[in-house]
């Protein structure tokens, strides 16, 4: 799905970016370039980016519990 229609940028681009260690709406603007133009997509941009490094930084109770 687009998330930035002004820069092409498709949802899928956003996970890659967020698994290339893409960590704020701005690095992935400079990466990808969503919400570079009218701004309209950066809420979803934000959202998509979130949900991708939720599902990759997995929790690890046992070292919450060692620390």
């Amino acid at each position: 799905m687009y998330v930035c229609i002004c820069n092409g940028v498709t949802d899928n681009d956003i996970r890659q970016a967020a698994e290339a260690g893409c960590r704020t709406m701005s690095e992935l603007t400079m990466r990808t370039g969503a919400g570079a133009s009218c701004g309209s997509c950066v809420e979803l941009a934000t959202q998509v980016l979130t949900e991708a490094r939720a599902g990759r930084e997995l929790p690890l109770p046992m070292f919450q519990q060692a620390a």
